[in-house]
């Protein structure tokens, strides 16, 4: 009764449940549920508003970028931003799944925890070091970008804020919030910063340094909060220690890193064989793209924690928890993206303006991504990773990511932003097609199956 009464709304009803045989652990299961619930829904409103900050503010600034940089600069700004990225998938190694989950469930060990936590953070700052010869030497040696030498040694301000900020830890945790109220907090003097300093097309080399400070800015404030909130132990690790979690992240980072083929080099592409102009064309488009696949990406983000946990508990309610996910997914996903394909060019025009009428029609093939995506994150993260299945995912993303980078090699010289658009989405389709068929040959989905091929 005493435990019944915490609650100041206790009613009679939970009373006379906790008076039955069995009542106390019946009511402790059903806050524990609603509990469970209550930090998901949370963690998810915490993402929302991170991504719709993410999406929003830059929104806000979006439409007055493109008309004062122009396609040529704009497509520039991403170009080296592209190139960045390389560097930064290096340094996130996939940590975001791989290192979730081992937060994930030593989060009720301090010790355990703590000893994680250093390990992850030592092996970025690792791959921060060595990276970083390989990357002055591409920007120095390599026509395309010593011509801009600037611009893209700013872009190392990116890799540097990616090294740092701990968002793996916070996943892990299943505390959102943290990673949303930096973010936004940040993001928030990004752009009042942008109307300030930025006036003409040779603003491209300030977006850059205001991007790259706002990275930088961000992981020291995310380090800080993981570090003082949560009372972690400093724990040093060894070389064996930084092995291991090279080697538990390993398939997840080849994962990663076959995306990056049909992500960030498409636009990488377009910059180096059709020029920025056709990067800038086909970037502005994809910005609006990713606003849309935000709303879904940080739903199979948020939970991913919980599925992992799941999945290490019972099987049949992993797969229970997914199928009712999917079915959201898809009530939501397919309104959202036939509209938005019958209305693509008064919505280029409206945020982009009319010098970027280009971009239509790469706009409408890119929209069927977000729905792809979510699918393939259901079926890949959510069940392959959790299920143990590192390899076959790894497998399927790498030939996704070498189909994108043939098409695009061949489509790119001949229909610039319209053939990187195609090429991404012919890749993303075998993606899913391919998750969904591992799958069901598995009978994942009718058995839900929580062997772990990879340690048993």
């Amino acid at each position: 009764l005493f435990w019944q009464r915490r609650s100041l709304k206790c009613s009679a009803e939970n009373i006379r449940t906790a008076l039955k045989p069995g009542g106390i652990n019946k009511r402790k299961t059903n806050l524990n549920f609603a509990i469970s619930k209550k930090i998901l829904f949370v963690n998810y409103s915490s993402l929302t508003a991170l991504q719709v900050s993410n999406y929003l503010l830059p929104i806000i600034t979006f439409p007055y970028l493109v008309r004062v940089l122009g396609p040529g600069k704009y497509g520039l700004v991403n170009f080296a931003m592209a190139f960045a990225g390389y560097f930064i998938v290096i340094v996130n190694y996939g940590f975001h799944l791989s290192a979730a989950r081992e937060i994930s469930i030593a989060r009720n060990d301090r010790e355990a925890l703590s000893q994680k936590f250093w390990a992850v953070l030592f092996t970025k700052i690792l791959l921060l070091v060595l990276s970083a010869p390989f990357f002055l030497l591409t920007i120095f040696l390599v026509a395309p970008f010593a011509k801009e030498t600037g611009i893209f040694l700013l872009t190392f301000l990116l890799i540097a804020g990616a090294a740092l900020f701990p968002d793996w830890f916070f996943q892990g945790i299943e505390n959102m919030k943290a990673i949303a109220v930096i973010n936004i907090s940040v993001k928030i003097l990004w752009t009042a910063a942008v109307f300030v300093f930025i006036r003409a097309r040779s603003g491209a080399i300030v977006l850059i340094l205001l991007n790259g400070l706002a990275s930088l800015a961000i992981g020291a404030v995310g380090l800080a909060t993981a570090l003082m909130k949560f009372n972690l132990i400093f724990k040093p690790p060894g070389l064996k220690e930084i092995s291991q979690t090279l080697k538990n992240g390993y398939h997840v980072f080849l994962s990663t890193l076959s995306i990056s083929l049909y992500t960030t080099s498409n636009v990488f592409l377009l910059g180096l064989f059709a020029g920025n102009e056709a990067a800038g064309y086909f970037a502005a488009a994809d910005k609006i793209r990713l606003a849309v696949q935000g709303l879904f990406g940080n739903a199979g983000q948020t939970i991913y924690p919980r599925t992992a946990k799941l999945f290490s508990e019972s099987g049949e309610k992993a797969i229970a928890f997914l199928k009712k996910y999917l079915k959201i997914i898809l009530i939501t996903a397919l309104p959202i993206t036939m509209a938005m394909f019958l209305f693509a060019r008064q919505i280029v025009t409206i945020i982009l303006g009319k010098q970027y009428l280009t971009s239509v029609l790469p706009f409408k093939i890119l929209l069927f991504l977000p729905l792809l995506i979510a699918l393939s994150n259901i079926y890949g993260i959510q069940i392959m990773l959790n299920t143990g299945y590192k390899k076959d995912f790894a497998k399927i993303v790498f030939q996704a990511g070498a189909l994108n980078l043939i098409l695009a090699l061949i489509l790119i010289p001949y229909f610039q932003a319209t053939g990187a658009a195609t090429a991404v989405l012919a890749a993303e389709m075998f993606v899913t097609t391919a998750m969904w068929k591992f799958v069901r040959k598995k009978e994942i989905l009718l058995r839900g199956a929580t062997r772990l091929p990879e340690a048993a």
